[in-house]
């Protein structure tokens, strides 16, 4: 965002520092007159409002893209971000196209009664009785794709398959949507299955206001009683920036009417929902903490009670790695008993295990339900979790370094040689602060630092920036913007992928400052709050 003036003052003074006629060592003239190549050429792209524009958004790729020599000259930098964005929804178009967006469900539902509820003396004489029974005796799978027609137009095709002690099932479904408008869309949808005939369906949602809106869904089911016909449609308003309230109409197999308020901020999800139905009516209230750590963890309860009974809930989840979350849930509940409920989310597929461990309040159940999962977790995850993703992420790190090791390697060839360039202006620009009782840089250091007691195994990465920075003194300030500070003259980065800091320590009107700055943090000293206290 820098000024036609600002742009113009930076090349006058680099090209004053890198002028290869400013220099008689033949090694450090060659230098000086890539740098002052290099120079010359952002100049040339950045004074020219039609490159600086392509600069912006492409970055240097689209300097060296084909097919700008066809753009109109008199176009302005915000046409020419137009048809760059009207170019990237081309090609988010031709790639939606390619796109099927799976999602999938596996759920295996799992009878662990026997380890609480057994009578021993029932099995004596069974051969193996002596260890409980625990069996599998449900499961569900189901998977669902998109295939994308057009812009407007995508279809989805999705499919299950149940299973419980021993009986089974399946279905499967094509819904095609459109997108009518930007305040709404519609769908169509056919079914068929073994358990079940045909089913007909049609979806649509549309925006009230700003603020409210509304989905009705319309089914036909034929089976060998007759037509089954149903209807749901849900009310939706804003209440206000972090809550929304619903309210929903279900007619048909199972009907009933239900209200909830869900009230979701950065740091909490709380919901509170009443249904009066056939044949279930119910009060259900649940609160969620996000923690605003890296793991992005979060705990959970609820309560529900109705006329099914009684059933208090509690949990978390973790982020264990990149792509995967891991949560589990105990379920407290008269008559249900005693649950546990375990479920990985890894990418856009779901494994869900639920654990039926008694039939009865039984103090034991719940103890093992809580502890157990905590247990096996802090050991997988100092035993397996973290050291995958510590060789996982030194993978990575040495992937990059190893991808850009010649490009790093000329930008710090290009930097020894600026700070070599540098030396002659650098000694002026000390003298005439020290005349002055200016801004003098002692030391700066940038790279990695490491601070903490818990990484002390490793290495500190820096290099010595001293002269760079002294040399971007003016007047007495040093300005550095929000940006990187590897691309600094006379910087480079001396650990690929890895967190950088700047360290500087400074002299001003004679009494010592220091301060540690983030990579892509502003910067601007002298400050009153980096002195160092003589005392201390």
């Amino acid at each position: 965002q820098a000024s036609q003036e600002e742009l113009k003052a930076a090349y006058r003074r680099l090209c004053m520092l890198y002028h290869p006629d400013k220099h008689r060592d033949p090694e450090l003239k060659t230098q000086a007159e890539r740098l002052f190549n290099l120079v010359h050429q952002a100049y040339e792209v950045l004074s020219d409002p039609q490159t600086r524009a392509i600069y912006d958004i492409y970055g240097r790729r689209g300097l060296e893209m084909e097919g700008w020599e066809v753009v109109e000259r008199k176009r302005t930098p915000a046409e020419i971000r137009e048809e760059f964005e009207r170019l990237q929804r081309e090609r988010e178009e031709r790639r939606l196209q390619q796109r099927t967006n799976p999602k999938g469900t596996i759920s295996v539902g799992i009878d662990a009664t026997d380890l609480f509820d057994r009578y021993d003396e029932e099995y004596e004489d069974v051969p193996g009785s002596s260890f409980p029974q625990i069996e599998i005796n449900k499961m569900h799978i189901s998977q669902s794709i998109e295939a994308p027609l057009t812009a407007t137009d995508t279809a989805i095709l999705s499919g299950n398959l149940s299973t419980q002690n021993g009986n089974g099932g399946g279905s499967i479904n094509l819904a095609l949507r459109r997108v009518t408008s930007a305040k709404g869309w519609g769908e169509l949808e056919f079914g068929a299955g073994d358990l079940q005939g045909p089913l007909f369906g049609l979806k649509i949602f549309r925006n009230l206001t700003p603020r409210c809106f509304i989905t009705t869904n319309c089914a036909l089911q034929f089976s060998s009683r007759g037509i089954r016909p149903g209807l749901t449609t849900v009310l939706a308003r804003n209440l206000d920036k972090n809550t929304m309230g619903y309210l929903q109409w279900r007619w048909g197999i199972q009907s009933a009417m239900n209200t909830s308020i869900v009230r979701d901020t950065k740091t909490s999800h709380f919901t509170v929902a009443l249904q009066l139905g056939i044949p279930h009516s119910f009060m259900m209230v649940s609160y969620q903490h996000k923690f605003q750590d890296e793991d992005q963890t979060r705990v959970k309860g609820s309560l529900k009670a109705g006329f099914f009974g009684t059933i208090v809930e509690y949990g978390a989840e973790r982020k264990i790695s990149r792509h995967s979350i891991l949560g589990a849930t105990v379920s407290v509940g008269v008559p249900q008993g005693v649950s546990l409920k375990i479920k990985l989310n890894r990418a856009s597929q779901t494994y869900f295990f639920p654990v039926h461990l008694t039939d009865q309040l039984l103090p034991s159940a719940v103890f093992y339900a809580t502890v157990g999962p905590l247990v096996i977790y802090f050991a997988m995850h100092r035993l397996i979790i973290k050291p995958y993703l510590r060789a996982q992420k030194e993978r990575e790190l040495e992937k990059q370094r190893e991808s850009t090791a010649s490009d790093i390697l000329q930008k710090k060839q290009e930097a020894e040689a600026a700070v070599r360039l540098m030396q002659e202006s650098v000694r002026r620009i000390i003298e005439a602060e020290e005349a002055r009782m200016g801004l003098i840089v002692v030391n700066a250091w940038y790279g990695k630092f490491v601070n903490d007691n818990s990484k002390k195994n490793e290495k500190v990465k820096v290099i010595d920036v001293t002269v760079p920075l002294q040399c971007l003194v003016k007047d007495s300030k040093l300005i550095l913007t929000e940006a990187s500070k590897a691309g600094l003259p006379g910087f480079y980065d001396p650990c690929v992928g890895e967190e950088k800091s700047l360290k500087v320590l400074y002299q001003f009107r004679g009494v010592l400052h220091q301060v540690m700055s983030a990579d892509n943090e502003a910067l601007r000293i002298p400050k009153q709050s980096h002195r160092i206290d003589a005392d201390g």
